[in-house]
């Protein structure tokens, strides 16, 4: 069966994503076709001449725009303020490399283990995480358009940083995303910016969604068991309809698209 948006859910939807403009969404502020954002200072061999050395180089604050490095284990390394766009990270050992204030739009990071990670105040918008394994990282980054499908999020801290908001909240922004199938047990989403993004079959059970906003997002077929949902703003949203219940302390529970 299928449900069209009310004129007032959808008018309320619109009116929320615009006025919601994530102050993380540093894109605007920069000429992403310049050198800075475009070219790499470094080949894929100077960073496995460096990593053949024994000692984890540091790549902060790097030009890599385009490098493949795939397969690299690249483990603890510093990427912080690096400029990875469009930069190839597919299976890659990442495990606890800190992305913290680095550029990876359009960045393709598909199937590389990310555990323990750090992705705070990145810019990740349009980038690729499909089956990547994000568990117990902590990321409060904008993934605006990307796609983290099958993506492994088990206990990731993807929380609003309360301490930290003299350029805007700084949270994880997965507006208009495609995460379907993602696991998000036991995961810290409270805050977030979940509006209009792709949960279908996403599993949340014992994840935090507290003061979440949701506008428009798809959760059908996501997996709910003794997840907070209280005050996650659903307006507009699509829910399983036999999952109203685990939706009772959300906002707006009257405007959501049960289906």
């Amino acid at each position: 069966m299928i449900h069209l948006f009310t004129p007032i859910g959808f008018a309320a939807a619109l009116v929320a994503f615009a006025q919601a403009a994530s102050a993380q969404d540093m894109t605007h502020n920069v000429d992403l076709s310049s050198p800075m954002y475009t070219m790499a200072e470094m080949t894929r061999a100077d960073i496995e001449k460096a990593l053949a050395s024994g000692e984890k180089p540091d790549l902060s604050a790097k030009s890599l725009n385009g490098l493949d490095l795939s397969g690299l284990d690249l483990s603890s390394v510093n990427f912080r303020a690096a400029r990875v766009n469009k930069t190839k990270f597919v299976g890659a050992k990442l495990t606890g490399a800190i992305f913290d204030q680095a550029w990876a739009v359009g960045a393709d990071f598909s199937g590389a283990d990310l555990t323990r990670a750090s992705l705070f105040a990145s810019q990740m918008q349009e980038t690729n995480f499909d089956h990547a394994d994000l568990s117990s990282a902590r990321v409060a980054g904008d993934f605006s358009r990307a796609h983290l499908r099958e993506a492994k999020l088990v206990k990731a801290d993807l929380s609003a940083d309360m301490k930290n908001q003299s350029m805007g909240l700084m949270r994880v922004v997965f507006r208009s995303a495609d995460i379907e199938g993602a696991d998000f047990e036991g995961a810290d989403l409270a805050r977030a910016d979940l509006q209009f993004a792709k949960f279908r079959g996403a599993n949340f059970s014992h994840a935090d969604l507290s003061g979440s906003e949701a506008g428009g997002a798809d959760f059908r077929g996501a997996i709910f068991n003794q997840t907070d949902l209280t005050g996650c703003d659903v307006t507009s949203a699509r829910i399983d309809a036999s999952e109203i219940k685990a939706f009772a302390k959300a906002d707006h529970l009257d405007r959501v698209i049960k289906e």
